[in-house]
């Protein structure tokens, strides 16, 4: 048999696996040390892109006694050659088989990698089903976005960390400790209940009417809390931010400095899960950033820096950080990228400085094609928007722009996808009009059309997606209209999304369709070459579950769903509303301007939304 570093010489990119990189921890594994493993379910390159990854390894690891390692999911060369030798799935730092760590953690970013947790666990020797593991086993847990709606993942998680993990994860490892020296695997998870922010599904019961919708939720003890709190970090100024990332070897989708500057967003868009569970809006001020930002690249040597955040051009005083960071880096070309740009307010006279250095792209998301449609997702920008805002970057240099738009939304005509067709076109025709330039390039639009999945805690969380046919007639029609060479049209499969669309909003009796879809051979679904719809279709004609009952119907405000049971802290009376003001295109105006009433300010103290903190 091969060793685990035999299969490095006949796989493709070893760089995915043989660890060391710079910033990386390698420490001394010593007796009462905890070992965390943190899991991205999809491939190392996808994975190091990640900034929530960053943040908490480098949290675990600044703890003498924990130690937090790095799991992916091997590509299918690296897999097939390890089960092939009988070689677990291993730990990128120590290259430890994770079936002996305590603790085994997966980000919950997108529910197509769900089917690549299941894999990583049989791979590593840990039962995919909680019920199936032993005392000795790893904890297994889970967090992320994703996991706001947990119930897909039910029979598969030990437990769930809702809401941000700086403080919560390390609450919980310090129960484990204590609970180690007299271990049983029943009580700890009993006791983490009492640990805000976690949930323990094996300790909830569901009952079903017999139309398949949830009849009750119930915690089978008195002492279990009813509804899970979100956990968040209020004062960011003073919340742990990593000093130093790690740098891979190899390309990574996302190969630059990240430095955050705030969480939450105030804008209210209606499709957007994003801004509605990461409230209240949460601020650094200046020299938080600028500090952190130079320690980071100092100690990184990246040539970009990107300054995250759900809508970066929010930022209050978001001309003097770029000025002071571009002024702090120019002489060492490091440039400067502000993703999340808005068309309305757009901050042309920083765009300009940043690209005293280097010209970054540049993306737009529209994300409908008429004002009524934008006006029913409360996006809130107009042509006049659109317009100025084309002229000003053409004006500059640029020739080309990326547009994102969604198909599917609520009320959608076909009026609306002409209006997508529209905006492309006449966004060629501006750069058209552009006179001054010298050497002015061909200018090319990238339109990419996603099709629309309602997420659970939006407003639109109890509306029907649009079916698999719908969609593809609508994005045959776009195919045949948009007849200009200058854009280029991109497109999603409408069977992706349908799966999508039907994880985001399920209840417990997915996780056995997930279970017997992976039983099947499902993995990587996220990537198209991959992602095998007929088998899928399957799972759950075996299962007994029809995925259209999540996706194609409404459901009624007094429905119990399947994420009621946990409190983000926007009132589930607050997204009604909005639903009611998105069918007659009633606009909500951004709550930096004056509350809006969703509920954050009483579910987290008085006065959270009035957060501003800048100098």
């Amino acid at each position: 048999m091969k060793t685990y570093e035999d299969l490095f010489y006949e796989i493709e990119k070893p760089s995915r696996y043989i660890g060391q990189e710079i910033n990386s921890y390698n420490k001394e594994v010593t007796e009462g040390m905890t070992r965390f493993g943190f899991g991205f379910p999809d491939v190392y390159e996808v994975g190091m892109s990640h900034l929530g990854m960053h943040i908490l390894y480098n949290l675990m690891n600044n703890e003498e006694d924990i130690y937090c390692e790095r799991i992916f999911a091997p590509w299918m060369d690296m897999e097939e050659a390890m089960r092939a030798n009988e070689i677990p799935l291993m730990t990128v730092e120590s290259r430890t088989p994770i079936s002996e760590l305590d603790i085994l953690g997966f980000t919950l970013q997108y529910e197509l990698s769900y089917t690549n947790i299941l894999n990583m666990l049989d791979l590593g020797d840990v039962p995919v089903r909680a019920k199936d593991r032993k005392e000795n086993d790893p904890i297994v847990l889970a967090g992320g976005p994703c996991a706001y709606n947990p119930e897909p993942l039910a029979s598969v998680m030990d437990l769930f960390v809702m809401g941000e993990g700086e403080e919560v994860l390390l609450e919980l490892i310090a129960l484990y400790k204590k609970c180690k020296e007299n271990w049983n695997r029943k009580e700890f998870l009993e006791k983490a209940t009492e640990i805000e922010g976690i949930y323990v599904p094996s300790l909830y019961d569901v009952t079903y009417h017999e139309d398949g919708r949830i009849k009750s939720f119930e915690p089978q003890k008195e002492t279990l809390p009813r509804t899970i709190k979100k956990r968040i970090m209020m004062d960011m100024n003073e919340a742990y931010y990593p000093e130093k990332f790690i740098v891979p070897f190899s390309d990574v989708v996302h190969d630059r400095a990240m430095v955050e500057i705030f969480r939450g967003c105030t804008r209210g868009c209606r499709f957007c899960q994003a801004g509605m569970i990461y409230r209240p809006i949460r601020e650094k001020t200046v020299q938080t950033i600028t500090e952190s930002a130079q320690t980071i690249l100092k100690n990184t040597g990246y040539e970009e820096l990107s300054l995250t955040s759900l809508s970066t051009c929010d930022f209050p005083d978001i001309e003097k950080l770029v000025y002071a960071l571009v002024a702090a880096n120019e002489d060492d070309k490091i440039g400067v990228s502000l993703p999340s740009l808005r068309l309305d307010g757009f901050p042309s006279e920083i765009v300009q400085e940043i690209q005293k250095i280097r010209k970054t792209g540049l993306t737009f998301a529209p994300e409908a094609g008429t004002q009524r449609l934008r006006d029913v997702i409360n996006k809130g920008v107009n042509e006049e928007d659109l317009e100025k805002t084309m002229q000003e970057i053409f004006g500059l240099g640029w020739s080309r722009v990326k547009l994102y738009f969604m198909m599917g939304l609520p009320t959608e005509t076909f009026e609306d996808l002409d209006g997508i067709v529209d905006i492309g076109n006449k966004v060629t025709h501006i750069h058209k009009q552009i006179k001054h330039l010298e050497k002015k390039k061909p200018v090319t639009v990238t339109t990419s059309v996603s099709c629309f999945v309602p997420k659970p805690f939006t407003p639109f969380q109890w509306e029907p997606q649009d079916t698999m046919e719908q969609l593809k007639e609508k994005q045959a029609y776009l195919r045949k209209h948009i007849t200009n060479k200058k854009i280029k049209f991109n497109y999603h499969d409408s069977k992706t999304s349908y799966l999508e669309g039907a994880f985001a909003r399920g209840d417990r009796k997915l996780s056995a369709v997930l279970i017997r879809a992976w039983e099947l051979g499902c993995k990587f679904d996220g990537w198209d070459e991959f992602f095998n719809f007929d088998l899928w279709m399957q799972a759950f004609e075996e299962c007994g579950v029809k995925p259209e009952f999540y996706n194609q119907r409404v459901r009624e405000y007094d429905e119990i769903l399947p994420w009621d049971h946990v409190d983000v802290g926007v009132t589930k009376e607050y997204l009604y509303k909005e639903r009611e003001r998105a069918l007659n295109a009633d606009l909500t105006h951004d709550c930096r301007t004056g509350c809006t009433g969703c509920g954050i300010t009483s579910a987290f103290g008085g006065g959270v939304c009035d957060v501003s903190t800048q100098a």
